[in-house]
């Protein structure tokens, strides 16, 4: 056993027993056999197993006063009172609050901004607490690493989308003010300083906080050149050669070489150069290559991960590329472009056309920032500054390494202990194969005698909503599959069944959304791989975005002919599945089987007045049915009959549905809201949302599923579906919201709303001046994570 291996086991179970605060001995062994391997378990004299002599050994070496031995409980047990400003730190974390609300005033209507928050600055927001999983020393040290790229991606796309917007607007000219009372101009200051202030706390948590854990505790050491051995130094410089030098490009700045094009996000240095016995400076840039790994292994004569980014092996190489030049700075820099590309759909003869043509102008849309090393020559920062059409508002200066969505691959290391525990989605026991033969167990059998709801990643969508779609591709008695398509992984199970589907001779469309924002190249290759097969494909409506999760099969069965539905509220997309929350109902209900046959009219057909028997559409009853149910709870609580309603979703911005919010809390209806991400609404507000909640929830999985449940005076109505309460689902999209009414499934989603109000570990509460804080539970309280009891609850469903 290496002592260097000995030493990883020995600081994992410091940190096991920091995290949790007492450990057995007993449990620290199987923790440590399972986690790492049984060569660091061993036997004592009595036959007992007990942690390695060598592990203990360097147990003992690291650990600080904090950690003592309770002979009584045979346990370690972390002293963590030493550090008390530590320990109140965690119990109430704080956060930047980005929103800026204004005081409101006595007499204030429904319609004055002060009850309204800023959509963009609330966006900042909720990204701040995606950060803070990365700040959060309960998270393993890997995942922590991962949500430094969640974040640091998230931001990359809010810049794209709601910088290039705003500065869209403030170029045209538009003064129209947001509902909480800002023009384009005002926001667009408020989002520069608040996303510089995150971007640079990205830096400052990987710098100083991160990089060293990693070096400590995960034994990855990101090195710089300078760092290196000689012999390192030369075997990376002939890597260089080999591999990395004949695939760059020097492009030149000069009167015979104009800017050279920059894409989106990519990394790039910019080189000042001089020639001999001259005074003016000469520019090239070189772009860093994507088909080259971000972090090139270094041979190391111990076991520890040593990485040195690409770019740095390059700056240190930079001069063989200009033999005869004097090279007097290389600095990194990378540039975002606006996405928001407007678009004229009326005036469209072909979708598809139209969106090929979009990508080829977002390639070179304006550049809204750039990002550059601190230590930048002027020089150069000016010269980039005017080719790219900047000023000083969109430079940010980043200390350290820029682009740090590199860090996924870092955080995708399979070093035990330091990730979350792998969590393989359980099987529905309806669903369950064992013991069965496929003809007494088809799915449609399943399904026939009763509906299903599966809730992934919890339960597994290969199991279920992939089964369907490839039993149905099989099937010999099914006639007609219809999909919707709106994103998809890259290698997809579900598109090759709709294609063996369709060789087959069954009957297959699918509309595939080509307008799914930063999906479109991906979807339209899709579509043209579907058509190629002989799928019918729709590729959307115009002015409208399809994001309804639906699909229907058109089985034989004995004289008649059954409709199977699933409607959804996340995607097709077998990849996502694992990470995001969704729900999904299996259905061969009549009525909702007609309903969801009258959407696929819609959309692939011209037929707009369509009649729905349950199923809630937008854009035609959708926002009215919500109208209608709030309505109803005022009635109720006005009458003096409990009012009741519980949503979660993803994001809460549409104005109209937050005035009757309001309205209903004032009539004193019972309101409790679950939005992961932004909301406009202010909760605990006096005089109007005094009965209002609203709670966040982050964690290891994407909180992504809609719930919309209405007390109804002791005969709840709830829905699942694909719309949050935000203007565009509302009126912009086809969205499909399904009632859930069986009893036993009713059961279940006021079990999951339950958990999710419950926790007190991933929960944070919104105030009224749309700051959050993070639960934490009370002293000698249980912790309850909602993601965790989700997961002991599928255990449990799937062996009973």
């Amino acid at each position: 056993m290496k002592e260097k291996n000995s030493q990883k086991v020995a600081v994992w179970l410091i940190n096991e027993i920091n995290r949790k605060g007492f450990l057995k001995r007993s449990d620290a062994v199987d923790s440590i056999e399972t986690a790492f391997s049984k060569d660091y378990v061993t036997f004592t004299s009595s036959g007992n197993r007990t942690i390695h002599e060598k592990v203990l050994k360097n147990f003992r070496d690291l650990k600080d006063d904090s950690i003592s031995w309770n002979v009584g409980e045979q346990a370690w047990i972390s002293n963590s009172n030493g550090s008390e400003k530590k320990s109140e730190k965690l119990r109430n974390p704080k956060l930047p609050t980005a929103v800026k609300p204004s005081e409101v005033p006595e007499g204030a209507g429904e319609d004055h901004p002060s009850l309204y928050l800023n959509r963009e600055l609330g966006w900042l927001d909720f990204n701040w607490r995606v950060l803070y999983q990365a700040m959060d020393e309960r998270t393993p040290l890997l995942e922590r690493v991962r949500f430094i790229a969640i974040t640091a991606s998230n931001l990359d796309e809010f810049i794209q989308k709601r910088v290039g917007g705003l500065k869209r607007q403030e170029a045209a000219g538009v003064d129209h003010l947001s509902p909480d009372g800002r023009t384009p101009d005002t926001q667009i200051d408020l989002v520069r300083d608040q996303a510089a202030k995150m971007q640079y706390r990205i830096s400052e948590i990987w710098n100083n906080e991160l990089l060293p854990l990693l070096e400590k505790d995960a034994f990855i050491k990101i090195s710089y050149y300078k760092d290196l051995k000689k012999k390192q130094r030369e075997q990376m410089d002939e890597y260089f050669m080999d591999h990395i030098y004949p695939t760059l490009t020097p492009l030149a700045v000069d009167p015979g070489h104009p800017f050279p094009f920059i894409s989106n996000l990519s990394l790039s240095l910019a080189i000042k150069l001089r020639k001999p016995d001259r005074d003016a400076f000469n520019f090239a840039r070189v772009k860093i290559p994507t088909n080259q790994p971000r972090w090139l292994p270094i041979e190391s004569g111990d076991s520890e991960l040593n990485f040195i980014p690409i770019e740095e092996l390059i700056r240190q190489n930079i001069h063989k590329l200009f033999p005869g030049m004097e090279i007097e700075g290389a600095c990194l820099f990378r540039i975002t472009r606006n996405a928001d590309i407007r678009r004229n759909e009326e005036e469209a003869e072909d979708l598809k056309s139209m969106i090929s043509e979009e990508l080829r102008e977002r390639r070179f849309a304006e550049v809204v920032r750039l990002e550059v090393e601190k230590n930048i020559d002027e020089n150069v920062l000016n010269l980039l500054m005017n080719e790219l059409h900047l000023n000083d508002d969109d430079i940010i200066k980043v200390q350290g390494i820029l682009d740090l969505t590199a860090c996924f691959k870092l955080a995708n290391r399979n070093i035990p202990g330091l990730k979350f525990e792998k969590w393989n989605p359980v099987i529905p026991k309806p669903l369950y194969h064992e013991g069965e033969t496929e003809e007494e167990q088809s799915i449609f059998d399943i399904i026939s005698k009763g509906d299903l709801l599966v809730h992934h990643p919890y339960e597994s969508f290969s199991a279920s909503v992939r089964r369907l779609i490839e039993e149905a591709a099989d099937d010999p008695d099914v006639l007609t599959i219809k999909q919707t398509l709106y994103r998809t992984s890259e290698d997809s199970p579900i598109v090759k069944a709709l294609i063996r589907a369709a060789e087959k001779g069954k009957q297959v469309a699918v509309l595939v959304e080509v307008k799914a924002r930063f999906d479109e190249a991906s979807n339209i290759e899709w579509g043209r791989i579907l058509e190629n097969a002989g799928v019918h494909v729709a590729y959307g409506l115009v002015g409208l975005k399809t994001h309804a999760k639906v699909a229907m099969i058109v089985r034989r069965e004995k004289n008649k002919h059954v409709t199977y539905c699933h409607i959804g509220t996340g995607n097709y997309h077998v990849e996502t599945a694992e990470i995001y929350t969704d729900l999904g109902l299996l259905t061969n209900d009549p009525e909702i089987g007609y309903d969801v046959t009258n959407l696929f009219h819609y959309l692939t057909g011209y037929a707009p007045s369509q009649n729905y028997k349950k199923l809630l559409v937008a854009p035609q009853i959708l926002r009215s049915s919500f109208y209608e149910l709030i309505d109803q709870e005022i009635a109720f609580a006005e009458k003096g009959k409990e009012g009741r309603i519980i949503a979660k979703m993803n994001a809460l911005d549409d104005v109209e549905i937050i005035k009757r919010l309001y309205k209903a809390s004032q009539a004193g209806v019972e309101i409790d809201l679950i939005v992961r991400g932004h909301s406009r609404l202010r909760p605990q507000l006096k005089k109007f949302s005094e009965n209002i909640r609203v709670i966040s929830i982050i964690g290891r999985f994407l909180e992504h599923d809609r719930i919309f449940y209405f007390g109804n005076n002791g005969d709840p109505k709830m829905f699942i579906g694909s719309a949050d309460w935000r203007f565009r689902n509302l009126d912009e999209r086809v969205e499909a919201i399904v009632p859930i009414t069986l009893p036993g499934l009713q059961k279940r989603i006021i079990s999951i709303l339950k958990k999710a109000l419950k926790d007190n570990r991933l929960a944070w509460d919104m105030h009224a001046d749309g700051s959050y804080t993070q639960r934490r539970p009370k002293k000698g309280q249980k912790e309850r994570s909602f993601q965790n009891m989700m997961m002991k609850n599928a255990r449990k469903r799937a062996i009973r």
